[in-house]
């Protein structure tokens, strides 16, 4: 025996509630003589009677009742996939793109951004080389400078500050190398900052922002990162101050139709309270010393 189909089994629950042929063909749509065939069908692969057929109309026989049911039990989980799938996919998205440094910062707040009671999905994405509101690669972006294509809004933040960073443990070293990105992933300033003054004294780079730190942390020489990366370290130490010239303001950037989403609305409202309480991290107030 054969297992009965689900689409045979919505047939036979219209069936059994309309209580014959032509109710059924209402509610379907198909022919009276093919739901009759079909329901034939169905009795021989259960190997059970299930109607009791009279010129009244179709009666459910014992084991139809038995099997009305299990399909009311099936059709009962099926609408609640349904409504399970709906509610996701109902759900707006709104995408936060920035660079390495800024979409760790995210990642690490996201409660910050979207509580437990809000309606929309969250992604966050890593988009180092910066973005194209043109192609709306982001719903919001957090970037160092306009973007030169889109019709964007744009709302200032913060300041974000650079310093030079050695491990802890060579904290009293003066002539160490240096480590640096690799000029195929450099797209900022501070990303190019180590090529362009101490190209001759490199001896570690990486094509990976995130490992950077990493490398300076583990011996391999000095290195320029953000003060707001560097100073949560516990590994490292700033050598010298601030690095004036690659200093930069945060730009909250969003599509300007987007940004009247409420969801939209609701994320650029948090970013903007949430770079505000963190205002002297990204300024470089909180340094080590050492």
């Amino acid at each position: 025996m054969t297992d009965a189909g689900w689409d045979d089994l919505k047939l036979f629950l219209h069936v059994a509630t309309e209580g014959g042929l032509s109710g059924a063909a209402s509610r379907t749509g198909l022919s009276a003589p093919t739901i009759g065939r079909r329901m034939l069908a169905l009795e021989r692969t259960t190997g059970r009677t299930l109607f009791v057929r009279s010129p009244q109309g179709y009666r459910l026989a014992p084991d139809g009742e038995i099997l009305l049911e299990h399909a009311r039990a099936m059709q009962r989980a099926a609408d609640g996939i349904a409504d399970w799938k709906g509610q996701a996919f109902a759900m707006p998205i709104v995408s936060i793109g920035a660079d390495a440094w800024l979409s760790g910062f995210i990642a690490d707040h996201t409660a910050d951004i979207r509580g437990q009671d809000d309606r929309f999905r969250l992604c966050c994405k890593s988009l180092h080389k910066g973005m194209d509101f043109t192609y709306r690669e982001a719903d919001v972006g957090l970037v160092g400078r306009r973007p030169e294509s889109g019709n964007i809004a744009i709302r200032r933040s913060v300041s974000v500050t650079h310093a030079v960073y050695k491990a802890s443990a060579l904290a009293e070293e003066d002539d160490l190398p240096w480590v640096s990105l690799g000029t195929e992933s450099s797209h900022a300033p501070a990303d190019k900052w180590v090529f362009q003054h101490q190209e001759a004294r490199i001896r570690t780079w990486t094509n990976s922002p995130e490992l950077l730190a990493h490398l300076i942390a583990s011996g391999n020489g000095r290195g320029v990162l953000p003060c707001f990366v560097g100073d949560a370290l516990s590994g490292l130490v700033r050598e010298g101050g601030i690095i004036p010239e690659l200093t930069y303001t945060i730009s909250i950037v969003a599509n300007d139709d987007d940004r009247h989403r409420p969801e939209v609305r609701h994320v650029i409202e948090k970013l903007g309270h949430l770079f505000g309480r963190e205002r002297k991290r990204f300024a470089g107030e909180r340094a080590q010393t050492g």
